[in-house]
């Protein structure tokens, strides 16, 4: 379960706190999926940042699974996040370097645990998400779909407790945007994982399922 409860968020500039979020609470029961909607400006990419870890709220507490990451130190916020939380941003951030397949297992080499099952999942999440026969290419040999693709299958392979993605079709033509929103659900919804989505996209937030809407830092029911 992810529970957040009256996060509040500012930061110090030189005419006095700005306030970006302002009391946000919400419950996402395990297998949960959320759509947060909102203009830009409005903190849902702070918001996603905080339930990330990323960010420490201001005020108020998040809670995964029962544990509050930012009660640990950094090392062990990080460990946390590593193990916990699975990303998808809008920019695919895969290293160009590297080939899908090698993308993928990224997460397992930070966390010191890449073993021979470790290679054997990436290899079937890439064949979930029909890359299965581009594993050995980088990607700019990729198209911008099958980039965020990599990107989904990333996310998952440490099983994730809980997937956040902020705005993951926001370069994609609609049709690879239903494709890949669709992949995204069907993965993350395995094994009773939650699901948060930061979009504009109307289309994509109602294959997300429920939606919420945050204006002006708070979250309006």
């Amino acid at each position: 379960m992810l529970e957040v409860d009256r996060i509040s968020k500012s930061f110090a500039t030189p005419s006095g706190p700005l306030s970006v979020l302002d009391d946000v609470s919400f419950v996402l029961a395990a297998g949960g999926r959320l759509a947060i909607m909102g203009p830009s400006g409005s903190g849902k990419s702070t918001l996603l940042s905080i339930l990330g870890t990323l960010e420490e709220p201001t005020s108020g507490t998040v809670r995964l699974g029962g544990l509050d990451p930012f009660a640990a130190l950094p090392a062990g916020r990080a460990a946390f996040r590593n193990r916990q939380i699975g990303f998808v941003f809008q920019e695919h951030q895969l290293l160009g370097s590297l080939t899908a397949l090698d993308n993928v297992v990224v997460p397992a080499i930070a966390s010191g645990r890449v073993t021979p099952g470790i290679e054997t999942r990436a290899r079937e999440l890439l064949d979930r998400v029909g890359l299965g026969s581009r594993l050995g290419h980088l990607p700019a040999e990729l198209s911008g779909g099958e980039r965020q693709r990599v990107a989904v299958a990333r996310a998952l392979l440490l099983e994730p407790r809980l997937v956040l993605a902020d705005e993951p079709t926001g370069q994609l033509d609609a049709r690879t945007a239903a494709t890949v929103t669709d992949l995204l659900v069907e993965l993350a919804s395995e094994s009773g994982r939650m699901l948060v989505v930061v979009t504009h996209a109307d289309a994509v937030a109602r294959r997300i399922g429920a939606v919420r809407h945050l204006s002006d830092g708070r979250l309006l029911p």
